[in-house]
């Protein structure tokens, strides 16, 4: 990341759509509003602020591992938006909760406490969004043994 800030670029395609531009070399996509509002022909606002989060955790998760030279592979990550209306009556994201998914058992992997009680700290996105929102995590390994 540069320090003059990372810079996205959105224009109207029609009604509640718009072509979502990363830069250069980057695939674009359609974001959209759901019905009845949008089309629903594409990603939603809450949706891509869900994947953004869950995407950080899972770098931040996967970088934490690697440095011990752990091959964590393949992550899963699941993140459910809680949407509700604020005390105004005004629709917010109220909470997210975000199930992160090792693809191996934890006993394969060494310095996992270590990773886990750090990992968190170095997600850009969840960090920041967390300032605002709720977050909630929960961290899995391949056979269903909850470990954080």
């Amino acid at each position: 990341m540069s320090a003059a800030g990372i810079r996205v670029s959105l224009r109207q395609k029609q009604d509640y759509q718009f072509d979502i531009d990363f830069g250069p070399g980057m695939p674009g996509l359609v974001g959209d509003e759901p019905a009845p509002l949008g089309a629903g022909a594409g990603p939603s606002p809450v949706q891509l602020l869900a994947a953004a989060v869950g995407n950080c955790l899972s770098d931040s998760l996967l970088f934490a591992l690697r440095k011990f030279k752990q091959a964590p592979e393949p992550i899963a990550c699941d993140v459910t938006a809680e949407v509700g209306r604020n005390p105004e009556g005004r629709l917010r994201v109220l909470s997210l909760h975000a199930v992160l998914t090792l693809g191996v058992a934890a006993a394969k992997l060494e310095h996992l406490d270590r990773v886990l009680s750090q990992f968190e700290s170095y997600c850009t996105v969840t960090q920041s969004v967390g300032q605002g929102i709720a977050i909630e995590l929960e961290v899995h390994d391949v056979l269903g043994q909850r470990l954080k």
